[in-house]
């Protein structure tokens, strides 16, 4: 069985547009990711349960980070966030075992490879984490987003029907997809690049 390497954080990687910074994101990060926040268009923020534009969803999800139920893990070019990945899991519930995977970048670094970097070592950090089963959501029409997820062994478990409505008032469908950890620690070399070594 392959086994999983915890990474270190900060650790800067070089891609074709620049290096990045990938940290662990603390108090000292609020005011950086509510900028980040409020630069992503509406329909990316989708990809999250909740406005984090808003200060008082922002000071909340930095209290959960302080009580361990969730881990974020920030990507910083120039020294501007333009990446996220968070791991969700609640410690005390009946599935203790389950974390969910949320990743947001901005737009102007799409292609570049850093959303799928991200979305790596999200994933990276929740098998380090000895969750068993992971999930992911988002709106029905991030293709690649999904496709990143499903090279890394996620599969769609269901389709929620209007289940989000952006600040506009438009509806749109959320697609979840899961996958159990056994069944990617089975997979040969390649199966999930960078996830498990």
């Amino acid at each position: 069985m392959r086994t999983i390497k915890m990474r270190s954080y900060p650790r800067r990687v070089n891609f074709e547009s620049g290096d990045v910074e990938f940290r662990l994101m603390g108090p000292a990060d609020e005011a950086a990711v509510g900028k980040f926040a409020n630069a992503l268009a509406v329909h990316d923020m989708l990809f999250l349960p909740r406005n984090i534009r808003e200060p008082k969803v922002l000071s909340a999800w930095i209290k959960e980070i302080g009580r361990g139920s969730i881990v974020s893990l920030l990507v910083v070019k120039d020294d501007i966030v333009v990446g996220c990945g968070t791991i969700v899991r609640d410690p005390v519930s009946w599935s203790a075992h389950v974390g969910e995977i949320r990743t947001v970048i901005s737009s102007h670094v799409r292609g570049t490879g850093i959303g799928r970097a991200l979305s790596n070592e999200a994933f990276d950090l929740a098998l380090s984490m000895g969750l068993e089963r992971l999930t992911v959501q988002m709106t029905s029409d991030q293709t690649r987003a999904i496709a990143i997820f499903e090279a890394l062994g996620f599969r769609a478990e269901a389709l929620l029907r209007d289940q989000v409505k952006d600040l506009q008032g438009k509806t749109h469908d959320i697609v979840v997809l899961g996958v159990n950890v056994a069944d990617v620690q089975k997979l040969e070399p390649g199966g999930a690049p960078g996830a498990i070594e």
